[in-house]
This record gives C-alpha cells, sequence and structure tokens, in this order.
C-alpha cells in the first residue's frame, strides 16, 4: 500500500540527493532557497526542455532548474522494522528543517502513516536514532526537543502516540539499543573535555588556540531505566565505543573500542565484552589484524560475530564475516575467499547469518551457515538498498519481513517492505528521473591480471548524441578507497546527464565488491595502480559508446580528490579535473590530520619510519608535469583532509603557469553541510567542465595515451 504524505510533512526540499541531511540539520525553509528553481525542475522531470528550464538557449537546462528537480526528491536516513514485523519505521528530513520520525503499519487497516515525535510545533527538531522495543510496542528514538543542539533519549509508546523523555544528558548521544527483556535502554554518551564540541572526523573542526588540548572526551555506554530513567555508565572511561550489541539473555554487551581520541584510533579498534553486573571490567575478546564493525550476537549467546576487513573509513563497513567465541577459542572466518564485500549483519537463526554485501558493483543479500560456512544468495541487483547505512536491511527477529530505502541512479529513494527480494513499494516520493538520466550500463575490463568493473550512465535522453555525434564524459572517481559505486541517487550525477554528459564510475583496485584481496590490491601503492585501472576502465567505455575522447574529465572528494590531483600530474588524458578536498602530500598530510591510524595499514608503517613510500605516491612531487585546468575545492576547517593539502597544490599549480582555481568554503568540515555551498560546488564544478571540455574538432579520433 502506497503513502501520500500531507504537504507540510513533504515539502519540495527534503532532498537533494545526499545533500538533504544538511538542508535539514541546517534549518534551511524553502523559502531561503533561491538559488534551486522548483517549478523548472518540474517541468524538467515531465521531460520538457523548454524556456522555463533555460534549455532553449544552451541545448541544456539551467542548473537550478536541475536542482529544482533532485530536490523534489527525498532522503531516508534511517529505515527499522519492527520485531514482529507488523511495522515500519522510518526517518526522513522534514520541509522547515530537521526531521521527522514515521510509522506504517503495511498490513493496517488504511494507507496513512503516523508521525511520532517530542518536537514542539513551534519549533525544527533533530529526531532519529529509531529503536523498536522487543515487544514491537514502544520506539526508541534521539530528539533535540527541550534544548536545540543537545539531543535526548525518549521512548513513545505506539498506540497511544506520546513520547516520554527519559535523560538529561550533556553533550552528544547515539545509537539507542533496548535490553532483551524491555526494562532497560542503552545509549553511547560523550563524556569528557570538548564533548559539547565533538562533531565526528566529518564534520567542522573546533578552532584551536593557546595551549592545545591534550585530552579528548570518550563515548561510553550508559544503561538508562525505561521506568524512571535513572542511569549509570557500564563502559570504562579508557575506552571509546564506536558499536555494541546485547547479549540474548542480557547480561552483557559486546562493543568495538579503542583508546582514545576516537576520531583518529577507531582503526585499532579492538572487540571487548563487559558483564552489567556492577564493578565488572571490561576485556578483550579479540585483536584482529584489520578493521572491526557490525558486532552481532549468536542467539545462544556463546559467539559474536563481526565484520573484519581493511577499511579506510569508519562507516564504511566491508571485510568478511568473523565468528568470535566467547570462551576465547578459534576465531573462524566465515567468508574466505568470497568474491563480494560483506557490509552488515544480522544473526536471525542458530544456523543463519544473514549479510548485506557489495558483490562486483551491486547490491546483494545472503545468509551462511555459521556451522558450515555453506553460502545462500538470497537477492542481487543493480541498485543500492540500504537501512539508511551500509548496503543491507532491516530485519524481523525472524528474518522472515525486511524493511529497505531501494534507490539507483535514475530512480531515489523509496521505503519498501517484505520478504527479501519481495519488497512493496511503502513511500512514493518524488522518483522517477528517467527523463534526466538515460540507460546505466556496467562495464567490465582487465588490469594487472585482474577483473575490473564500473557503470557507465548516459546523458538525458533529449541529449543523447545521435548520428555518429560523440558526448563529453567526467570520471566520477569515489572515495575511501575502502568503497565503491554501486547505482544509488546521485544528484552529481543527475547534474551532469542532464547537461549532456556521460558519467563512468569505476571501482579500481582498493574498491569493494570483490573480495578483501582486491580491498587490499592499492596497500604501499596509492595512485599507481588505482590510476591504470581508471585510464583502462576508459579505453573500455571509449571501445562501446559514443564518448568524446578529447573531452574527457575527471573529479572526485577525499580519495577521489587525492586521485584527481594524482591523474594530472601522470597523463594527459583528462582535459580538466575537479579535486575536493583532496591529499596532494602524504608526507605533510600524516603531521596534520586527525585521523592519522588510518594510513599505517595501507602504507604499511609511519612517515617517520618509512618516508619514501609516502612521498612516491604524493602528487605534489610530480606537479611539474601537470597542464590540466583544474579546479581545487575544500572545506575550511576539514580534520580529516587539512585545507592546506588543496592550498599546497594550487599554489603548485599556479606558480607553474596551469589554469586553476580554489575555493575554501568557510566554517565546512570533510563534507559541505551549508546549502549555498554546496549549489557553488555543484555550479562551480560543471561550469569549470563546461567550459574546457569544448566541442572536439577531431571527431572520433583517440585521444593520447597516458604517459
Amino acid at each position: 500500500m502506497l503513502i501520500r504524505m500531507v504537504a507540510r510533512s513533504v515539502g519540495l526540499v527534503v532532498l537533494l540527493g545526499w545533500m538533504t541531511p544538511a538542508f535539514a540539520q541546517a534549518g534551511t525553509p524553502a523559502q531561503a532557497m533561491p538559488l534551486v528553481d522548483f517549478a523548472a525542475g518540474a517541468e524538467l522531470l515531465r521531460g520538457g526542455m523548454t524556456a522555463k528550464t533555460g534549455a532553449t538557449k544552451t541545448g541544456k537546462p539551467a542548473v537550478e532548474a536541475i536542482l529544482g528537480a533532485v530536490a523534489r526528491a527525498s532522503r531516508f536516513r534511517q529505515v527499522v522494522m519492527s520485531p514482529d514485523g507488523k511495522r515500519v519505521a522510518w526517518v526522513e528530513p522534514a520541509l522547515a528543517g530537521g526531521s521527522h520520525i514515521y510509522v506504517f503499519e503495511p498490513g493496517g487497516s488504511g494507507p496513512v502513516a503516523e508521525r511520532v515525535w517530542a518536537c514542539p510545533e513551534s519549533r525544527a527538531c533533530d529526531e532519529d536514532s529509531l529503536a523498536w522495543s522487543p515487544d514491537s510496542r514502544r520506539l526508541a528514538f534521539l530528539s533535540d526537543a527541550q534544548q536545540a543542539g543537545q539531543q535526548q533519549l525518549y521512548v513513545s509508546d505506539i498506540k497511544a502516540n506520546v513520547a516520554r523523555k527519559l535523560t538529561s544528558f550533556e553533550g552528544p548521544l547515539a545509537s539507542p539499543r533496548w535490553s532483551p527483556d524491555g526494562e532497560s535502554l542503552s545509549v553511547l554518551v560523550m563524556q569528557g573535555a570538548g564533548a559539547a564540541e565533538a562533531r565526528g572526523p566529518q564534520g567542522p573542526g573546533a578552532r584551536e588556540t593557546g595551549v592545545v588540548r591534550e585530552t579528548s572526551p570518550v563515548r561510553r555506554v550508559a544503561l538508562v531505566s525505561v521506568a524512571d530513567g535513572a542511569h549509570r555508565v557500564l563502559t570504562p572511561d579508557s575506552l571509546y565505543v564506536y558499536e555494541y550489541a546485547w547479549s540474548p539473555d542480557g547480561a552483557r554487551v559486546a562493543f568495538i573500542a579503542a583508546a582514545p581520541p576516537g576520531d583518529a584510533n577507531w582503526w585499532v579498534a579492538k572487540l571487548h565484552v563487559q558483564e552489567l553486573a556492577a564493578n565488572a571490567r571490561a576485556r578483550v575478546l579479540y585483536a584482529p589484524k584489520w578493521q572491526l564493525a557490525e558486532p552481532v550476537w549468536s542467539p545462544d549467546g556463546k559467539n559474536v560475530a563481526v565484520i573484519e576487513g581493511l577499511m579506510s573509513d569508519q562507516g564504511s563497513n566491508g571485510g568478511d564475516v568473523m565468528v568470535v567465541p566467547l570462551d576465547g577459542g578459534k576465531v573462524r572466518n566465515l567468508t574466505p575467499k568470497l568474491k563480494a564485500t560483506v557490509t552488515s549483519l544480522d544473526w536471525v537463526a542458530p544456523r543463519k547469518l544473514v549479510f548485506g554485501a557489495q558483490q562486483g558493483g551491486e547490491s546483494a543479500v545472503s545468509s551462511v551457515d555459521p556451522v558450515k560456512g555453506e553460502l545462500s544468495p538470497l537477492w542481487k541487483g543493480a541498485e543500492r538498498i540500504s537501512a539508511g547505512g551500509p548496503v543491507g536491511v532491516s530485519l524481523s527477529r525472524d528474518g522472515k519481513t525486511s524493511a529497505v530505502v531501494r534507490e539507483s541512479y535514475a530512480r531515489s529513494p523509496n521505503v519498501w517492505v517484505g520478504p527479501v527480494g519481495e519488497w512493496a513499494q511503502v513511500t512514493r516520493r518524488e522518483d522517477d528521473f528517467r527523463a534526466l538520466v538515460g540507460e546505466t550500463r556496467e562495464v567490465t575490463w582487465k588490469g594487472d591480471g585482474m577483473e575490473m568493473q564500473g557503470w557507465l550512465v548516459a546523458p538525458a535522453p533529449a541529449l543523447a548524441p545521435s548520428g555518429g555525434a560523440r558526448a563529453p564524459m567526467v570520471t566520477m572517481i569515489h572515495g575511501g578507497p575502502a568503497a565503491g559505486a554501486v547505482p544509488s541517487f546521485k544528484p552529481d550525477v543527475v547534474l551532469f546527464t542532464s547537461r549532456g554528459y556521460f558519467v563512468f564510475l569505476p571501482n579500481y583496485r582498493g574498491s569493494f565488491g570483490q573480495g578483501e584481496d582486491f580491498v587490499q590490491a592499492n596497500r604501499r601503492d596509492f595512485g599507481f595502480g588505482d590510476l591504470r585501472d581508471i585510464v583502462a576502465g576508459v579505453d573500455a567505455v571509449l571501445a562501446k559508446a559514443p564518448v568524446d575522447p578529447y573531452r574527457l574529465g575527471v573529479m572526485g572528494w577525499s580519495y577521489g580528490g587525492f586521485m584527481s590531483m594524482w591523474a594530472v600530474t601522470q597523463t594527459q588524458r583528462f582535459r580538466a579535473a575537479v579535486a575536493g578536498a583532496g591529499i596532494s602530500n602524504w608526507q605533510s598530510y600524516y603531521g596534520t590530520n586527525r585521523i592519522d591510524t588510518w594510513m599505517r595499514p595501507y602504507f604499511g608503517a609511519s612517515v617517520y619510519d618509512e618516508p619514501e613510500v609516502y612521498t612516491r605516491s604524493s602528487p605534489i612531487n610530480y606537479v611539474k608535469l601537470a597542464r590540466t585546468p583544474t579546479l581545487v575545492l575544500h572545506g575550511e576547517r576539514d580534520l580529516e583532509v587539512p585545507v592546506t593539502q588543496s592550498l599546497e597544490f594550487h599554489r603548485a599549480l599556479k606558480e607553474l603557469g596551469v589554469k586553476t582555481q580554489l575555493v575554501v568554503y568557510a566554517d565546512e568540515g570533510h563534507n559541505l553541510s551549508r546549502l549555498e555551498h554546496i549549489v557553488d560546488r555543484m555550479r562551480r564544478t560543471v561550469e569549470w567542465l563546461d567550459t574546457h571540455l569544448t566541442s572536439s574538432s577531431n571527431g572520433g579520433a583517440r585521444a593520447s595515451a597516458p604517459r
């Protein structure tokens, strides 16, 4: 049954793709967004290339019109299936800022989703982080209803629809979880000096002057009584907790943690377990070689399963399924040599672990028998499915019913519910972007004995080349590098296909999708093998699609920004580049970023022990070979990649006479969050490439090979 929400809960401003949370958190109403033309966007989605869209002058729609179309879609932060499989809850950004929580009963009497909230009607609130009670009658969530910017833990009885505040903590909260008996809730609480300003490594960093603080806040598991809100902190102040899970008997918790600072040390975190009894101490259950994510207990409470693999970013989960015995026995890998990357886990039965995965460039759901290790594929498709995080699903207790958010390059996100692979659509937000996004095709090729894969998205049908004509192409390099290109709704893709570009999204070595050996194939080799893979992928595209080899652009953010910087110092193949939050000098980066422990698994040593491996992969050391016009973009207060990396690269290009422009966005972190900055980034990017990828006079002639 499809839901059509009332206007006040949907609104046209709830999304600009991944930008929606930024709009909502900034509390930006539609009236404050003059850079987005909603009327022209609606016209575009109906296939109209008229004066209203700006298309009659240039043959391409105006950026404002494209953003107006994208803003008609929505973005779901989280979707959660109730344990009994009868209800689904989700979070989505709201029209006036903040976010709204909805609950829907698919088998109910009417097509109405009920809003659950603690927020006063007079203002917007940030409400999210949903957790169903074991009996499926109550929903826990976080809300800043009492004090803007300070979330607290609330519980709502679904039938009465009355939310009750349980906590009065100071500092950020995260990840509420119910005890198995439903009498307690747990939540992650940030404590210590600097807790109030702790926004994670991707948020804007606090300015530090005077004597720089050497201590860091710590995130701990707190236990909260549902009856009266009384609480106690469980885990020690010497450990920063990232993820955790209750044991089935409610007697202990398993958690992934490391010594503070938390932003920096996730890459060396270990799996711990701690009893709930007073004065109990945490003990290390597993010290991994790589990174850990997604701890889940076996139904009998004797084992904990986790994902272990080489991961470059917290939250970008990927690896193999490892089972860790509680009694200290041998740790087992259930998915060795799996030609996929496991991204999420649920242990639904004694002999059934369900996991989400990236398989090649597709989303997949499978199960594995933890005793025999037998794998059973459940579903696979060329789209992205998630519960709001990594590829995966939200399952009922018995694993028979699931909730997912489904999306692709030409379809924006919506909530679906049903057995895995047999989902029925629940929400119907604006989702059909096929008037702006052409056909998506998989591209495969080989390099250095490995099989590669990527996606090629064609221009909007009205702008597709015909009669021997060829179109420009931009190669979008994903960040990470431990991540992957899976068909998902990306405003940047819509922007370029709407302007007549092909878009190529390669999964080069180091990406998810082909198992751990492939993920680790770029260790101690950043830039070199990656670029060979990407250029070979471009060759594969040129052999199959009407792409002009003289109008090739390249762009990326974070690791993709590094690869864009690297590309222009290694080859003249790309005629224009956009490098966002990129790394130009791995040596100076090591000593200035706040997450340096991520580098050691990749480089094999610190910069002080083996400086040559860092020097070898630094674009700044090859910058005299650069000729490509390059737009350089960065957030002023980026902790993950300090803005000095872009300052170095821009200064070098400018001194060497290479056309370049540097844009630094005030008070932004690693990811841009303010509407005007996001729109400016998109506008500058497309205008830079439009300017430097002018019509080719060489027809279909082949471009020169890379150096």
